[in-house]
Formats: C-alpha cells, structure tokens, sequence
C-alpha cells in the first residue's frame, strides 16, 4: 500500500509537468508573436538584443547594481532598466517557487520516511515472530527427536514394523515443518530488502520529478514577465 501510494504520487507529479511543458510551449509562441524585444536563453539567463545568447545569474546582479558604462552598446542602455526590474521581480517569484517547492518536498520525504518506518518495523516484527516460532519448533522437533531416539531403540529390540514405520513417517513430517519456516524467515528478509530498495527509487524519482517541476515553474514565471515587458512597450 505503501509503495502504491508513492507511485500514485509520482504519477500525478508527472502529469503536472506535462501540462507545464505544454504552457511553456504556448508561452515561448506566444513570445515570438508579441514580438522578439528580448531574448531568452537556454537556463535561466537572459539577454539583452545585441548581447550573449546567455548570462550567468552573478553577471545579472551585476547588471542590477552597475551603472551603464558609456562606452557601452546602446541596446544595453535601452532595455537595462526594464531587465532590472524583470529581473528583481522575477527573483522574488524564483525565491517564492524554491521555498514552497522545497517545504513540500521536505513534507513529502518526512511522511515517505515515517511511512517506510512504520512498514519496516511490521515487517520485522512478522519475523521476529517468524523467528521465535521457528525455534520454538526446532526445540520442540528436538525434544520428540530424543523420544523418537528412545523409542526406535525401543521398536529395534522388539522388531515392530510397523511402529518402525510411523517413526519414520514423524521424522519426514518434522524436517518438513522445520524446513517451511526456514522458508518464512529467508521470505520476509526478501521482502523487507526489496520494500526499502523500492522506496529508495521512488524517492529519487520524486525528487528529480520535484527538480524539473521547479526549473518549469520558474521559466514560465520568467516568460510570462517578458511577455508583460513587451506588451507594456
């Protein structure tokens, strides 16, 4: 149940970054029609016309807080103080997008945790009790041994057959029992490794669903600011 509901969630994770690739497909031709005023690269740079197709985050403070060089490109004097603007807003909405992402994250993994906790402390009480009535039933296969020990030496000196046999057809019976909670035991451990080997993938999984959702949620919040600057233009 466990491992179903962890699935259902990364199911649902992943429908939710389908619809926002398909906005940003929708943003992105929406930008081209409104008009090409300022470039978009790859990541989260941005650029102004005439400039480098990308521009790490560090030169973008820079950008915020250096006054226009003369010498500099005249594309670069237009749009600044518009691309200073985007950028501190666009900032927040990053900040505000990272926090909230990762706090659901962080409640995400603090209920999985608990979730697989609990699972595995069952499981190892099931075998601890598989463990207990197994050598419960070894004790107890050991103590009729001695007495079917006592007892064939017993039937040899009268030569009974047929209590030879019944002897016989114990001793089969125990070693059958004794070998079907060996079973039990070796079963549970199995279960127990795999149940924790699969939780541990579904929260990798999670967690690099969780990473693109927030890169998604962050170029959309930045298309849709350029777009804003373009039809303020």
């Amino acid at each position: 149940q466990d491992l179903d509901h962890a699935m259902l969630s990364r199911l649902e994770l992943e429908r939710k970054v389908e619809l926002l690739m398909d906005e940003i497909g929708f943003l992105k031709k929406l930008h081209e029609e409104v008009g090409p005023g300022v470039g978009w690269g790859q990541g989260f740079g941005s650029v102004c016309p005439g400039g480098d197709s990308h521009v790490p985050p560090q030169e973008l403070r820079d950008l915020e807080v250096s006054a226009p060089s003369p010498a500099g490109p005249v594309e670069v004097e237009v749009c600044k103080p518009e691309l200073t603007a985007a950028l501190r807003e666009i900032r927040t909405q990053y900040e505000s997008i990272a926090v909230k992402n990762l706090q659901e994250a962080e409640e995400w993994y603090k209920s999985k945790f608990a979730d697989l906790s609990d699972a595995a402390n069952r499981n190892h009480e099931a075998l601890r009790l598989a463990k207990q009535e197994m050598n419960e039933s070894r004790r107890q296969i050991q103590s009729l041994t001695c007495e079917v020990d006592g007892l064939k030496g017993m039937v040899r000196a009268g030569g009974n057959e047929a209590l030879q046999r019944q002897m016989r057809e114990m001793e089969d019976e125990f070693g059958e029992e004794i070998g079907n909670y060996q079973d039990v035991v070796g079963r549970l451990e199995q279960e127990i490794q795999q149940m924790k080997e699969e939780m541990a993938r579904h929260l990798r999984e999670y967690q690099d669903l969780l990473n693109v959702k927030m890169a998604l949620d962050i170029e959309i919040a930045t298309y849709r600011k350029l777009l804003e600057g373009e039809e303020s233009r």
